[in-house]
């Protein structure tokens, strides 16, 4: 029987070509945006790899200044006197990290000029992330504490930098002052982790910045354990409290929060200040989108379905005359509209793959490496199996009822 069901099948979607070629293309867009949308969030909010260790960090990007006595307040990136007076002092913590934001600069070689994005980090930032080393190390404590001009590199920009030469011990000339590198890494996109090269903060020109409270530094904080990091969280808005301003009749209450990935970009994009960082308010919103996205094509899907079904009346009354019960008729309707998006669904992983396989290799998203997400994609598919039930059950089993004369009449 199963068998019959199948061929009957494969000869419905034969015989419509157009309906079937339609359908098949609105299941497999859906599936191949919702997976490549899905597997750009997971990279993230989730990452792997270099930032592997993000289920027990927090980030920090965003303080707020503001003063009782008055109205106003100032939001904005961390001076480096805030980070070594209230943070880096910090206890049962593992390692308190601050980098400054990436910065493009140009890199003066004999007869050319590069641009590169360029960091300026701390120790402590190495033991943060996981990067993985091609050659050479990376920076260590006592190039910061010594103020040495290292410089690492990632892979894509040694080979841009250097084709075809040994990339240690090369030097590099930026805003006047030569650095030597000492390290090549993996291309890394993460927010934390992305840059072409990175020096140590202690070679800045200047000395200001360690006086500065508002500057242009991220910290980021490793836990010991996941578990540790609702009281991590906690001793930061403590630490928020205590924090003195040089001009008191300017400033006088600072805070800031101690961020997951997903409540970093929640807070980054609303500008947020409420604790939690808005992110339900913000996965809701993403989660919203998603199934709006997805009502689309499955209210296509339906009306597609309905019409292919009702124009089978014929059909159908001979099979009742032949003694189909309405059961067998609604199993088969059904199953014609699972195996659909079945097909489309298989059509889709590919797609998907082959989506984001192009997606890396153009470089419209420097460093980008993402992999599949089989259960976004088995969700998706279930979602897409339900609509194509749902769709075909109703009609189906209206068509089912019906007298045979009148099904043979045409009268539907």
């Amino acid at each position: 029987m199963f068998r019959n069901y199948l061929l009957t099948a494969c000869k419905v979607f034969m015989r419509r070509k157009l309906f079937t070629a339609i359908n098949l293309l609105c299941i497999v867009l859906t599936l191949v945006v919702l997976m490549v949308v899905t597997a750009l969030l997971q990279n993230a909010f989730y990452p792997t790899g270099v930032e592997g260790k993000s289920e027990r960090m927090v980030q920090m990007v965003m303080m707020q200044s503001s003063n009782t006595e008055r109205p106003g307040r100032r939001i904005g990136l961390f001076g480096y006197k805030i980070v070594e007076k209230y943070l880096k002092p910090m206890t049962g913590v593992e390692a308190v990290s601050a980098s400054m934001l990436p910065q493009s600069v140009a890199v003066y070689q004999p007869g050319r000029v590069s641009e590169v994005q360029l960091r300026r980090t701390d120790a402590e930032y190495w033991r943060i992330l996981d990067f993985h080393v091609v050659s050479g190390r990376v920076i260590s404590a006592d190039d910061v504490e010594q103020g040495r001009f290292v410089a690492v590199l990632n892979l894509s920009t040694a080979r841009r930098l250097f084709p075809g030469q040994p990339y240690l011990n090369q030097k590099i000339l930026v805003d006047g002052q030569t650095f030597t590198v000492i390290g090549v890494v993996e291309d890394a996109l993460q927010v934390n982790a992305y840059a072409d090269a990175w020096v140590p903060t202690t070679t800045l020109a200047s000395t200001d910045y360690k006086g500065q409270e508002y500057g242009n530094f991220t910290v980021m904080i490793l836990a010991r354990t996941a578990a540790d990091l609702p009281a991590v969280k906690r001793d930061i808005v403590r630490i928020a409290k205590s924090v003195r301003y040089d001009d008191p009749n300017l400033f006088n209450v600072a805070r800031f929060w101690g961020d997951s990935k997903l409540e970093l970009f929640a807070r980054t994009l609303t500008n947020s200040t409420a604790e939690d960082a808005g992110a339900p308010t913000f996965v809701a919103s993403i989660a919203a989108l998603m199934l709006l996205f997805m009502a689309l094509p499955a209210l296509n899907l339906i009306n597609l379905n309905v019409g292919r079904i009702m124009e089978r009346g014929s059909e159908i009354g001979v099979r009742k005359a032949f003694g189909a019960t309405s059961r067998q008729l609604v199993a088969q309707l059904v199953l014609e509209n699972v195996l659909l998006c079945l097909i489309g669904g298989a059509i889709g992983l590919v797609c998907a793959a082959g989506a984001l396989w192009w997606l890396e290799g153009s470089g419209l998203i420097p460093y980008l490496k993402v992999e599949l997400n089989l259960a976004v994609f088995g969700y998706g598919l279930l979602l897409t199996v339900v609509f194509g039930v749902l769709s075909g059950v109703i009609p189906a089993w209206k068509m089912s009822r019906l007298d045979p004369v009148r099904a043979l009449k045409g009268n539907t």
